[in-house]
């Protein structure tokens, strides 16, 4: 009798529609990745001949190999591709190296200026944090332009330098973020380290860095992805093969079609392996993620 009550408090008509919200949600969510999926395993021929059910009779690996160099141009040809060579391995180590330098440079600074805005007392600090955190409501599209132009004057353009002058140094809501949590941290903690002689920089260092390894990490991973997604800025300054991102690089491949329809088959193949990466650092580091954002909310 005690079970049964207990499955009928769980079974409330709130929880039960909750519950079917959130499915439906996840399906709709997952449509397009298994859509897509699915285009990437068929022929590019038999995209379009009226056969829409998820699994086919003639699904191949062929495009995946087609994106990864691994067939002839007779082969990618018969495919249905254009041909065109899209150097994936190459466009990939890009992509790697602009995503680590920018967590790298956006972690590193921006977590000393939080602290700097969370403990230490200088003139003008809460209207500098405003002005900071101000920039978070310009929308990024209105600085492209003198920032192209500055970058162009500085013969940066199709170079690393240019492709992380903009984003490599803080973030508004990195140190926002950041600053949330070290205010949270007891002060007695940095109190007793400056007793034993730590001035602010060891104390952020060995005290207040491996105390905050949760949202640090939580920022690491937000701009990973913003980075790894990353698009007009790299089209617009990165046009060589050796800056070329693969966000790039897919818009590139789309084009290279000499026909009238897109490679659609290569295209969703090369996406379904450009988001490999990122999908597997949320899988790994998600439950951190959300515990950190929801903690550093709370507080």
């Amino acid at each position: 009798m005690t079970a049964v009550k207990e499955i009928g408090r769980r079974l409330k008509p709130g929880r039960i529609a909750g519950w079917a919200a959130i499915i439906v949600l996840i399906f709709i969510t997952l449509c397009p990745f298994v859509w897509a999926l699915r285009t990437a395993l068929i022929p590019n021929a038999q995209i379009f001949s009226g056969d829409y059910s998820l699994i086919t009779s003639d699904m191949t690996l062929i495009n995946f190999k087609r994106v990864l160099g691994l067939v002839s141009v007779e082969e990618d040809l018969a495919a249905g591709g254009s041909g065109a060579t899209m150097y994936f391995w190459l466009y990939l180590r890009n992509s790697v190296i602009f995503t680590l330098l920018l967590v790298a440079g956006q972690v590193a600074t921006s977590s000393m200026a939080a602290y700097a805005f969370a403990r230490l007392r200088f003139p003008g600090r809460n209207v500098m944090f405003a002005v900071l955190l101000s920039g978070m409501m310009i929308p990024p599209i209105f600085i492209v332009l003198p920032n192209f132009v500055l970058i162009k004057d500085l013969n940066l353009l199709n170079t690393f330098v240019g492709l992380l002058a903009p984003y490599f140094f803080v973030s508004p809501f990195a140190i926002f973020f950041l600053r949330q949590f070290f205010l949270s941290i007891p002060r007695e903690v940095e109190e007793a380290a400056k007793l034993d002689g730590a001035g602010y920089w060891r104390t952020f260092v060995k005290v207040v860095v491996p105390m905050s390894s949760a949202p640090i990490t939580t920022v690491g991973i937000i701009q990973a992805v913003f980075a790894w997604n990353e698009y007009l800025w790299p089209q617009l300054v990165g046009k060589e093969h050796s800056v070329r991102l693969l966000n790039v690089a897919l818009a590139v491949f789309q084009q290279a079609s000499p026909s009238t329809r897109p490679d659609w088959a290569g295209l969703m193949a090369a996406a379904m392996l450009q988001m490999l990466p990122m999908l597997i650092v949320l899988l790994v580091f998600g439950k951190k993620l959300i515990g950190s954002i929801g903690l550093t909310s709370a507080k």
